[in-house]
């Protein structure tokens, strides 16, 4: 039987996130340069992102590019922003013929000016699409996330538009880059590592983590339905006991 026929369309993650690791790996072992490896990643993501949309995946987070990613070789950094403009490009119709908006996430204002307009262009010509939200992490780091909206929150009660004794997680919530999505029902990591790397620690609080030694250009649907099945035999208990959630 097909792993996707396991699948219980029920019980599908709302919020599926996706550390994409492995890409300068998967290169070094074919013998190419990293920027091979990304370029190779990118098919996995529209890969991902169309079997997403088929099942029935509400949202999905991609970490496309880390705060820490800029400290990458200066070639390397211009071979991402170049596959992410092309992509951007090229994946645009992809999105529209299957009903996918798109957004993002991160400190947009550092990435160069061609990667900001390419990326708000798409934003707006997808905006009314309702089958899926894709947002892309760019120039993300998730305690860069919690310091920003830590400082808006201090405003605000300075200010007197917040009670101090108002803040609560809705409002925290209201402050993060992801202020319109829900929290994460299911984090994958590919390439055998097994840590969150400053990706939405806030939003995975009560996360299913599922980690993968394949390496991203190689993760293909039946990973991803591999990755599915395994979150869906999980009892996700959010603090209380197994008899209370039955």
């Amino acid at each position: 039987m097909d792993l996707k026929d396991t699948i219980n369309k029920a019980h599908l993650p709302k919020h599926i996130a996706i550390i994409m690791d492995g890409n300068g790996r998967w290169a070094k072992k074919q013998g190419f340069m990293r920027a091979i490896g990304h370029e190779n990643g990118t098919k996995s993501v529209k890969v991902i992102v169309e079997t997403c949309a088929r099942l029935g995946i509400e949202n999905l987070t991609l970490y496309a590019f880390s705060t820490e990613n800029w400290n990458r070789p200066k070639l390397e950094v211009q071979a991402l922003m170049k596959i992410l403009i092309n992509s951007l490009k090229k994946e645009e119709k992809t999105l529209q013929q299957n009903d996918i908006r798109l957004n993002s996430i991160g400190n947009l204002d550092k990435l160069p000016t061609s990667a900001q307009r390419q990326l708000s262009e798409v934003i707006e010509k997808t905006k009314d699409n309702r089958r899926m939200t894709l947002t892309l992490a760019l120039s993300y780091g998730s305690r860069d996330e919690i310091i920003s909206a830590v400082r808006d929150i201090s405003g605000k009660v300075k200010n007197n538009i917040i009670s101090i004794d108002a803040i609560d997680e809705s409002i925290i919530n209201q402050h993060l880059y992801t202020q319109n999505l829900p929290d994460v029902d299911l984090l994958i990591r590919t390439s055998g590592e097994h840590r969150i790397s400053n990706f939405l620690l806030w939003q995975i609080a009560y996360a299913e983590l599922y980690f993968t030694d394949v390496l991203w250009p190689d993760f293909t649907e039946q990973d991803l339905y591999e990755a599915i099945v395994s979150y869906q035999k999980r009892e996700r208990r959010f603090g209380k006991t197994s008899e209370q959630i039955k």
